[in-house]
C-alpha cells in the first residue's frame, strides 16, 4: 500500500516499498498558473532532502521542485516535456516528476500527513 506525504515547499512524496514518485500539489500548480516548461533530473542523480531536484516555469514564474527526501533518481516522467500541462491537469498523478530509490525512510516519516497539510494551506 502506498502512502503520500507533502513538505511545506508544496512537494508531494508517494512512498511504494523502497520507491519513492515526486511532484508538486494542486496547490503548487494553482499558484504558478498554465506550467509550460518542466526540467527534471537526470536517472542516477543522488539527491538530498530540501536540495534542488527539477525546474518548473509557467507563465507567472520559474520555480525550484525540491527533493522531499533524500534518494537516487530512478527515472523521470519524460511525457511532461511533450505535455508539461499534465503537471496542471492532473499533480497529483500523471503529472508526476521523478521517481527516486529512497535512501532514508526516516525522512519520509516526518513530513506532513494529507490532513497536516490540508491544514498548513489554509493558513496560507
Amino acid at each position: 500500500m502506498s502512502e503520500t506525504r507533502f513538505t511545506d515547499q508544496h512537494e508531494w512524496v508517494r512512498l511504494d516499498g523502497d520507491e519513492a514518485t515526486v511532484g508538486i500539489t494542486r496547490y503548487a500548480t494553482e499558484q504558478l498558473g498554465d506550467v509550460v516548461y518542466v526540467e527534471l533530473p537526470e536517472p542516477g542523480r543522488k539527491v538530498g532532502q530540501g536540495g534542488e531536484a527539477a525546474v518548473v516555469e509557467s507563465v507567472k514564474a520559474a520555480s525550484e521542485v525540491y527533493a522531499p527526501i533524500s534518494g537516487e533518481v530512478m527515472g523521470s516522467n519524460d511525457a511532461l516535456a511533450a505535455d508539461p500541462a499534465k503537471v496542471n491537469a492532473d499533480p497529483e498523478g500523471e503529472g508526476w516528476f521523478f521517481k527516486l530509490k529512497i535512501a532514508d525512510k526516516g525522512e519520509f516519516a516526518k513530513l506532513m500527513t494529507d490532513a497536516q497539510y490540508a491544514e498548513f494551506v489554509k493558513g496560507l
